[in-house]
Parts: C-alpha cells; structure tokens; sequence
C-alpha cells in the first residue's frame, strides 16, 4: 500500500479512535444509549474497512474473502438498524417487528450464502447485500428529511458518503495491491465524512440528554431557552450571598451586574415568540463566551441577565468585563422568523440588541430585592448613554456613565 493511502487509513482510524472516546465520555456520565451508538459505531466502521484492506490475520485466501463478505453484512444490518433507531423509524411495534425480522433474515441468509460458494462469488455477495441494505435505509432517511425531520439530513448525508467509502472499499478488495492510492483516499474521506454525519447525530442526541437531565434536576430553576439558572434561582443565589457576607462581617462589597436589553418586546411583536427565544439563546450564548469563570450568571426577569461576582477586588476589570458584555452583546445577529397568520412563509431578520449594563457593588447589609431592583434600573437607564454602560458614582450618589478611564482612585 501507498504511503498517501496509509496515511489516509490512519486518519480514518483515528476518527475511529476520538468516536470511541467521546462514546467512553457519554458513558462515564451515564448516557449508556449514546456511548453504545458510538461505540458500536466504531467499531463496526473498523471491522468493515480492516476486513475489506485484508487488515485480517488470515493466511488462507478463500477463508478470508468469506470472512470479509460476512463482516460486510453483519456491519451493514447493524449500522443499518443503528440508523432506523436514530431516525425514529422503529417507534412501531408492528413495523418493529417485521424490519427486524427482515434484517435478521437478509443477514443471515447472505452469511450462509457466502459458505456455499466461491470466494469471489462471496464477497460479491458481501458487497452486493451491503449497498442494498445501505441503499435502502438512504431511501427512508431522505424521505423522512423531505417530511420536515432535520436530523434526517444528516443520516443522508452519512449514508451517501458510506456509499462511496463501500464502493471504493470494493474496488480496493477486487483489485488487490494494484489500486491506485487516490482511491484510498478517496474512501477513506468518504468513510471519515460518514463518521462524522454519525457522530453529529450522536452528539445532538447527547446535547439533549444533558440539557433534559438538567431540567429534571433542576426544574423551575433552569430557564431551557437560555440554558442558564433560571430568575428563582439566580435570585437566592443573590440572597444567599447577602447572608454569607452578613455572617462573615465581610468588609469587600457583593458586585452584581445587570445586562438589560431594550428591544425584546418589539422583537416578539414584530417576529413573534420564536425570534424572540432566538435572541434570547444567542444573547446568553455570546454572554457565556466573556464571562469569567468564577463570576455566577442567570437569568433576572424578562428582558434582563444578572450576573454575580465573586472576586469583588477588581473593580476595574469588572468595568472592562462591562463594556465587552455590551459590545458583543450589541452585535447584530440573523433570526429566523415564524410563520405568520397571513400565510407568510418563515424567513429572516437582522436584529441588533438595545443592551444597558448596570454596574453596582454594595454591602451585604443591603436587601437583596432592593439591590437587584437598583441594579436593574441602572442598567436600563444605560440605554441612554453612549458606552452602555452605568455605575452608581457615590461621589455624586447618583447614576453615571462609566468614564473613558477604567478607574477613578
């Protein structure tokens, strides 16, 4: 084999290889469903190409090109079922039944069939079964993409791409040591690519799980638009740090910062609720990305973000945090737009958030209510300054614009 062609197996088999850790990652947090979809994923994929290489520790010819056929088979009615289960084709118990009794009867009758004759006229077999299967579970996912099931797209996409990797991996069983190494890498793309249309469907079903255990674990404590701690519990966070710093005696100030935006409800009457969940989950999303780690966020009301610090010595890098929170916050963004009642079709709209942050450090002798209250007005009353940003000067005892310096000492 070709240095380029090995080169390009070895990429394949390290695809293989990160499938199989992020399936080890899904386990060890319980999700057992998506670490066997990964897993047996991998591993099928490895069998199917080391046997189709003739990576196999077989000295006889003939044995192992029946062995190849039957690998070939059982890998593809798996892989096959594998997908039938991730596109929710097997939800019926009548349907259930009769695809896998079909599956397990094409299965095994291609196996013994690949017994009882030659070792060319098997792996025809083998391979012969293995585009069929494949080509009919391409049929089922494009036509349930073609009835509105986005994941479905995904499914295709794979399918297609193992289509070719099947194909080439052929050429290269016939065709021996003779195969030129562009078709190694050619499969071998097609195979990868196929791997990873599996493992972004694999992965959205993981990203749900986790999102699902958190809402059962938290329930009206976890806003699932934003995915962050809901307005409950990101006030008795709020609380419980006032009492911490009251019991202390504490003499460093509780730092919160309120990020309003302005234009969510004339988004939701414009565009309707979906645009609004959309801004929503792009704003906390952006808002993740800058925020330090050791600084609590949540949601606070409607319209609102509130986050808690806990490090209330660097005043000036709170200021600074402040500022890049409305910048970015502040850049547009494209959102979808629902259907409307008049029969208008879904489409897009450019949206820019009207962001006010409110910066104010008080004592944990203050009450909660009346601090969050503060903080919530201060930030909306940034919407009319030109940095966004306000703070409460306590040489003036009222709300200013930040200034242009990152402190006044």
């Amino acid at each position: 084999m070709h240095v380029l062609a090995v080169g390009f197996w070895g990429a394949f088999f390290g695809t293989v290889a990160l499938m199989l850790a992020g399936g080890l990652v899904a386990y060890a947090q319980s999700h057992r469903s998506v670490a066997l979809a990964a897993g047996m994923t991998g591993v099928l994929s490895t069998v199917f190409v080391a046997s189709y290489l003739r990576l196999l520790p077989l000295a006889d010819p003939a044995r192992e090109a029946r062995i190849m056929a039957a690998a070939a088979i059982v890998s593809a009615s798996l892989l096959r079922l594998m997908l039938l289960l991730d596109l929710r084709l097997l939800r019926e118990r009548r349907r259930r039944s009769r695809i896998l009794a079909a599956a397990a009867a094409i299965a095994a009758g291609g196996v013994v069939a690949t017994w009882f004759v030659g070792p060319f006229e098997a792996l025809v077999i083998g391979t012969t079964v293995t585009l069929a299967l494949s080509a009919d579970v391409l049929v089922r996912a494009l036509r349930s993409a073609l009835e509105g099931d986005r994941q479905a797209w995904l499914a295709v996409f794979a399918l297609v791409c193992m289509l070719i990797a099947i194909a080439g991996l052929s050429w290269i069983a016939f065709a021996g040591t003779s195969v030129a190494w562009p078709v190694h890498a050619a499969s071998a793309v097609a195979a990868m690519c196929y791997l990873c249309g599996i493992g972004a469907m694999v992965w959205s079903r993981y990203s749900y799980l986790l999102e699902l255990r958190e809402v059962l674990a938290q329930g009206p404590r976890y806003d699932p638009i934003t995915r962050m701690p809901s307005n409950a519990a990101i006030v008795q966070l709020v609380a419980q740090k006032f009492q911490r710093q009251q019991h202390q005696g504490a003499s460093r100030p509780v730092v919160l910062m309120a990020i309003s935006v302005g234009n969510f409800y004339a988004l939701e009457n414009l565009h309707g609720r979906a645009s609004l969940n959309h801004a929503l989950f792009v704003c906390a999303s952006r808002l993740r990305r800058c925020v330090p780690a050791d600084v609590a966020m949540g949601r606070l009301f409607e319209d609102c973000f509130l986050l808690v610090s806990r490090n209330a010595r660097d005043l000036d890098g709170l200021v600074r945090l402040g500022r890049t929170v409305a910048e970015r916050l502040s850049r547009p963004v494209t959102l979808r737009t629902a259907a409307g009642d008049d029969g208008s079709e879904e489409g897009q709209a450019e949206w820019a958030a009207q962001v006010g942050v409110g910066l104010l450090a008080t004592t944990g002798h203050a009450q909660p209510a009346v601090a969050l209250a503060t903080v919530r007005d201060m930030s909306r009353t940034a919407w009319s300054f030109a940095s966004r940003v306000a703070w409460y000067d306590q040489a003036s005892e009222r709300i200013a614009e930040v200034p242009a310096v990152d402190s006044q000492r």
